[in-house]
């Protein structure tokens, strides 16, 4: 579990420095934006390939990671649907749509469904640190949006379109099949259809 720890640990610190203006304006300054950006992308990527490399072993040696209670198969087929809003979610992230314009920070709702399916869905230690750390990070960074400007996106203000919406009903149904048929057992080790 110790690495998925330390990669929890990194990627939290690295992904709270934007929720303190002061904080991000300084090292922006001292650094460059160009710099900020890169050092951020760099750490928060290492840090998921721990957090990644780590849950997976923890799936691979079960007598190291207790299990706190056994989900019911209803809540297996509410983290299928989760999964799909949050697929939908990601793609609206990085698509100009008017599902963007409503739902105003896709990225931390995609999370969120993420993190509370795979709450639902899982009741090993492993899984309550992974997913719970990432719906409190995801709740939290909302919250923080409010006393903050910007906090936008990739896109930034740029308006959503009906062809926006329809790439994103595509791409993120793509998504989901590629995860539920295939990425989910070659990325977690899982997979979610037997």
């Amino acid at each position: 579990m110790l690495p998925m720890i330390i990669g929890l640990v990194v990627f939290f610190t690295v992904h709270l420095i934007p929720t303190n203006p002061q904080l991000r304006s300084g090292l922006v300054g001292r650094y460059g934006e160009n710099a900020y950006k890169l050092g951020f992308s760099v750490v928060s990527l290492i840090a998921l390939v721990l957090i990644v490399l780590g849950y997976h072993k923890l799936q691979l040696y079960p007598g190291k990671n207790p299990v706190l209670w056994n989900p019911p198969v209803a809540l297996r087929h509410a983290t299928m649907m989760l999964m799909l809003a949050s697929m939908f979610l990601l793609a609206a992230a990085y698509i100009p749509s008017k599902l963007r314009d409503m739902v105003k920070h896709p990225m931390l709702g995609a999370v969120k469904f993420w993190a509370f399916g795979h709450l639902l869905a899982n009741g090993d230690m492993g899984s309550v640190v992974l997913f719970g750390s990432f719906l409190i990070w995801a709740i939290y960074d909302r919250v923080s949006l409010k006393s903050r400007d910007g906090g936008r996106g990739p896109l930034g203000d740029k308006p959503g379109t009906l062809a926006g919406d329809a790439a994103v009903i595509a791409i993120g149904a793509l998504a989901y099949l590629g995860m539920v048929y295939w990425g989910h057992q070659a990325l977690i080790g899982v997979p979610v259809m037997p």
